[in-house]
């Protein structure tokens, strides 16, 4: 499905580029986290159409599930489990190319093959983490994590 919409609206840079001035325009003036992490997930699912986007913050030493867009999710993940704790206790955007392979992922969905999870990062501390699945397999790559971490920093957390 992806590709399809490629096709459609360009190339993956080209949507990005695309989008990046309309997720500025919905944040700019709003102060209220939620509604601007909706948001954001809501346009980059719009855009992509990946299976599901979304935000978990982090609260009392736990990643707790956020605004999200996609079927219901895990709630709470503890640091260093699956592919959003590992992300959190790395500081780092980790690219899973099959979530199958990725050792001790959490499958909230069968119907997700690949995923991105990319840290928010304030003041040398990982805040939250923005989790991305597709049901395609090799979905993401460096041009996401370019692009989606890009679009991290412009939300005030």
């Amino acid at each position: 499905m992806a590709e399809d919409l490629s096709i459609l609206q360009g190339t993956k840079e080209e949507q990005y580029t695309s989008l990046i001035p309309q997720i500025k325009g919905l944040l700019e003036g709003e102060p209220d986290l939620v509604a601007n992490l909706a948001n954001v997930a809501a346009a980059l699912k719009e855009q992509f159409g990946w299976f599901w986007v979304g935000f978990y913050l982090v609260k009392n030493n736990e990643l707790v599930l956020g605004p999200f867009q996609g079927p219901v999710a895990c709630t709470r993940i503890q640091k260093g489990r699956g592919v959003c704790g590992s992300s959190w206790q790395q500081a780092a955007t980790l690219i899973v190319p099959d979530v199958e392979k990725f050792p001790g992922h959490i499958a909230c969905s069968s119907l997700s093959k690949s995923e991105i999870v990319v840290p928010v990062i304030r003041n040398n501390e990982v805040v939250g983490v923005l989790d991305v699945d597709s049901s395609e397999l090799n979905e993401f790559d460096e041009t996401d994590k370019k692009f989606l971490e890009e679009i991290i920093n412009l939300v005030v957390f």
